[in-house]
């Protein structure tokens, strides 16, 4: 089954366009002209595998449809690609902290965009089964099943955040600098500023809560898992 792609933008044309280029890739399109009509659309049966969103929308800013989406279960681990003219650094840092997971300006090539979908759609692939459960004192994650909990109570994490947290943990003790966390956890080495790893981890700490501190700042180079904050 193609996967569905909800694209969401108060451009007629351009979401005729688009919709029709991307239908041409293998994907079935959904689409909503406003904040409201991608918020009904988004929790339809099936639910997207991935969300292209515009920034200006008429009823709402997509900074808060993503948060919106983002604090739904339904669609809190779907991937959210913003699509914006919208190109100054603070308003991707804006983006991605409401946790958009891409950001793409305006004018933009199609082909790119299929890339950047197509490498979206799979880290949401589930991994291949492995009995893969990973506990560090009261951090537990669930990795074949993309799931964590701190002291027993589930924390929602988007695609990308249990991604980098995934990584830190697997490489437990080790420095991890700014590019290679760029490389592993995005695939887009070169496409997004260092500031991007750093927000990220920034809102992976709030979310994790009293686990947040297994997550070190090594200073001018990057960040460790350490579960020598355990004790």
């Amino acid at each position: 089954m193609d996967p569905t792609v909800l694209l969401v933008d108060d451009e007629t044309d351009l979401l005729m366009t688009l919709s029709f280029k991307l239908r041409r890739e293998g994907f079935e399109i959904r689409t909503a002209e406003t904040g409201q009509q991608a918020l009904e659309r988004a929790f339809q049966a099936p639910i997207p595998a991935l969300i292209v969103l515009d920034w200006m929308l008429p009823d709402m800013n997509g900074v808060e449809l993503c948060s919106r989406l983002r604090q739904d279960p339904r669609t809190g681990r779907v991937p959210i690609l913003m699509l914006t003219a919208r190109g100054e650094e603070n308003d991707r840092v804006h983006g991605l902290e409401a946790g958009a997971d891409d950001y793409v300006v305006k004018p933009y090539s199609v082909r790119e965009l299929v890339l950047r979908i197509r490498s979206l759609l799979r880290r949401a692939e589930p991994p291949t089964p492995a009995g893969s459960a990973k506990q560090v004192g009261e951090l537990r994650l669930d990795i074949e099943a993309h799931r964590v909990w701190v002291s027993d109570e589930e924390v929602m994490l988007t695609l990308l955040e249990f991604k980098l947290l995934d990584t830190l943990l697997s490489r437990s003790g080790r420095v991890q600098t700014r590019e290679r966390l760029l490389e592993e956890v995005w695939q887009m080495p070169g496409e997004l500023t260092t500031r991007t790893v750093d927000t990220h981890v920034k809102r992976l700490r709030q979310k994790l809560g009293s686990a947040g501190r297994f997550i070190e700042t090594v200073r001018g180079v990057g960040y460790r898992f350490s579960d020598l904050a355990e004790s």
